[in-house]
């Protein structure tokens, strides 16, 4: 079953996000299965987290059963406040090598352990270590001391309530893990116990692995060969423009969220921007095409000033093992340019989980 993320609605508060999603989550569950159990990808902020009690927490897993909803992945990723401010880099603090990331994914994982239905893995995504230009040398040893602590929790969670809860970091341009091999890399470098390696996953994200012009089967093979378990699926479309003025796309520079931008030269060789407005800027004339981190609704192909990355999702959506969680994550829809934004938000996510399923089952 192929469901949503829910950090597409705005809300930082517990009361905002529960709000939001009773009154979206049962209406695209109708119209996309009637009938049927249907899975949340919740997000939930720190503030949020912090705000819910046990009472709170089993409330809501009472209300999501009322509902025909439950509860298998939690987007562990933007801590802060999401929607409607400028989150720029910010969206990665605190970074792994903070306390205050470890003791916001231990709270997340104790409260999916109330929610996870009996005999589902769980999964929570987490930023990919951090910010790369954040990042220090000698930052590395508190990070992966804070990352083999929150396996930990994740292994006791497990002896106590036999729920398994992974850990899957989220590769994202710019950040210390971009691309697959970097993800291969620090598992190895971790040095972890078996029981630590098993709780440890991937959050695969479809636009961010198509900026770095990944090959979708040799990525999955890659990650099969080195034994790394895929915890979940953000079903998401990058820009993809044919033409070296990136200029073109200036209509999709706004202030709130990272665009990153990576170009390629004819001889394979990427370029790198941290935003698309730098790009934009400093771009040199010899790309022979730009893909932007600007998450379009997944079922679009083309807008009126270039191509998006749906051709990754319809070669990649098919390989996915079964048990593999899917969400759509176009968390971007209070941003879209307005012509983009085709009907209600409800409409989009409907739209783009009926794509998505319809991909997923062409072999």
């Amino acid at each position: 079953m192929i469901t949503y993320c829910t950090n597409i609605h705005p809300g930082e508060s517990w009361q905002d996000i529960f709000t939001a999603i009773s009154r979206n989550a049962p209406v695209v569950k109708e119209r996309v299965a009637p009938g049927e159990p249907f899975p949340l990808g919740l997000r939930l902020s720190g503030r949020a987290a912090g705000e819910m009690t046990l009472a709170d927490a089993r409330l809501f897993g009472n209300w999501c059963r009322e509902q025909g909803l439950y509860v298998q992945t939690v987007n562990g990723f933007p801590y802060g406040t999401f929607h409607h401010v400028p989150v720029k880099e910010s969206v990665y603090l605190p970074d792994w090598r903070f306390v205050e990331r470890l003791e916001y994914t231990d709270k997340l994982a104790n409260l999916l352990s109330i929610w996870l239905p009996e005999g589902m893995t769980g999964s929570i995504s987490t930023v990919p270590v951090g910010f790369r230009t954040a990042i220090a040398p000698e930052d590395f040893p508190i990070i992966e001391e804070h990352i083999r602590q929150a396996l930990d929790l994740l292994d006791r969670i497990a002896q106590k309530t036999g729920k398994r809860i992974l850990l899957s970091m989220e590769p994202e341009p710019g950040c210390v893990l971009e691309t697959i091999h970097d993800v291969v890399d620090l598992f190895d470098r971790l040095d972890l116990t078996p029981a630590q390696r098993s709780f440890l996953a991937m959050c695969f994200d479809c636009c961010h692995q198509a900026l770095q012009y990944e090959n979708p089967s040799e990525s999955l093979r890659l990650l099969a060969e080195n034994s790394i378990k895929i915890g979940h699926v953000q079903i998401s479309s990058a820009l993809r423009l044919f033409h070296h003025d990136i200029g073109r796309l200036a209509r999709f520079q706004e202030a709130c969220y990272l665009h990153q931008a990576v170009g390629r030269r004819s001889d394979g060789e990427l370029v790198r921007y941290h935003d698309l407005e730098l790009a934009i800027k400093d771009a040199p004339v010899d790309m022979e095409e730009w893909r932007v981190h600007f998450h379009v609704p997944v079922y679009m192909n083309q807008t009126d000033d270039c191509d998006s990355t749906r051709f990754f999702l319809e070669e990649i959506l098919p390989l996915f093992p079964s048990e593999v969680p899917l969400e759509v994550e176009t968390y971007t829809w209070t941003v879209l340019p307005p012509d983009l934004q085709t009907g209600t938000v409800t409409d989009s996510i409907v739209r783009e989980i009926l794509w998505a399923e319809q991909a997923r089952s062409v072999k």
